[in-house]
């Protein structure tokens, strides 16, 4: 090996500290003792001749010396991982490895993935759900199905379908604040939030109220988690219809008010721009965009 290429350990010590700022979450990251990062970090340092780090009461910082050197190192990652998926797409070329939200598993792609194998049968798909935005870089994840507003850095989006959501609460709150009458009403509400912290802004502007500007209240990245803290009466919150059709039922929520299709709040797939024409992504973006 070349003699200038420090060890790989000390390089992922490295990047790990200097995106933390902090050797024990690098530690925890890289499931090893904060100790341990340490020694890396020297030996990294003496195999190159140059402080990398300050070292203070309260943490560490990066010298000039380890901001030169961060990016290349960086870009060495995932120069590296970028071509093992590329390595490993090709060895398992029949395999298409798609991460979705539970509940669009559950209700829209699971009863509609027998006609993707009809059409399709040298691909086999592999599921995985999940509610977190996928990394794409550090999973085998090809391509991943969420819903939001569709914005991701790096990253292509293309819109799938979007729901009717409906603005719902536990029936506790309600008889506590009473019933709304129009949209305007929910503004002086507590509000249970998505994760991108849209869902409230865009729905109040589809129903023509425009004085609600700043979304607050608690946010999930998952929808079970949202409805949750619905029923435990923490605020208000927007669902797809279809989701809680046997809580509407039961009681346990209200409906406040009509259901509202709000466009640019959808579910969207999701891939990374380098990946976007390779064969299988290409094949599965053409069947969820057209099937029915």
């Amino acid at each position: 090996m070349n003699r200038d290429i420090p060890p790989l350990n000390a390089l992922k010590a490295f990047e790990a500290a200097a995106r933390h700022l902090s050797v024990k979450m690098a530690a925890d990251e890289l499931c090893v003792t904060p100790g341990a990062i340490s020694q890396l970090l020297k030996s990294l340092e003496a195999h190159l001749g140059v402080k990398l780090f300050k070292r203070v009461t309260r943490g560490i910082f990066l010298t000039d010396a380890g901001r030169d050197y961060l990016p290349a190192v960086r870009n060495a990652f995932r120069q590296i991982a970028e071509a093992t998926r590329r390595v490993r797409s090709s060895a398992d070329d029949g395999i298409l490895t798609v991460s979705a939200t539970p509940f669009f598993t559950s209700s829209w792609l699971v009863p509609r993935m027998q006609s993707f194998r009809e059409s399709n049968p040298d691909i086999d798909l592999q599921i995985v759900t999940s509610s977190a935005l996928a990394d794409f870089s550090r999973s085998s994840v090809d391509v991943a199905v969420r819903h939001g507003i569709g914005r991701y850095r790096g990253l292509r989006s293309d819109h799938i379908i979007a729901v009717e959501m409906v603005a719902v609460a536990a029936a506790g709150l309600v008889e506590r604040l009473g019933a709304p009458r129009c949209a305007a009403d929910l503004v002086g509400w507590p509000h249970v939030q998505d994760a991108d912290r849209k869902g409230w802004s865009l729905w109040f502007q589809a129903n023509g109220v425009e004085e609600f500007r700043s979304p607050r209240g608690p946010s999930f990245d998952d929808s079970s988690l949202i409805l949750k803290a619905i029923l435990s009466s923490q605020g208000a919150g927007l669902l797809p219809v279809a989701m809680i059709a046997a809580e509407l039922a039961s009681g346990d929520l209200v409906q406040l008010l009509d259901a509202t299709l709000i466009d640019d709040l959808a579910y969207y797939l999701v891939c990374p721009e380098h990946t976007q024409d390779s064969r299988k992504v290409a094949i599965f973006r053409n069947w969820i965009l057209n099937v029915s």
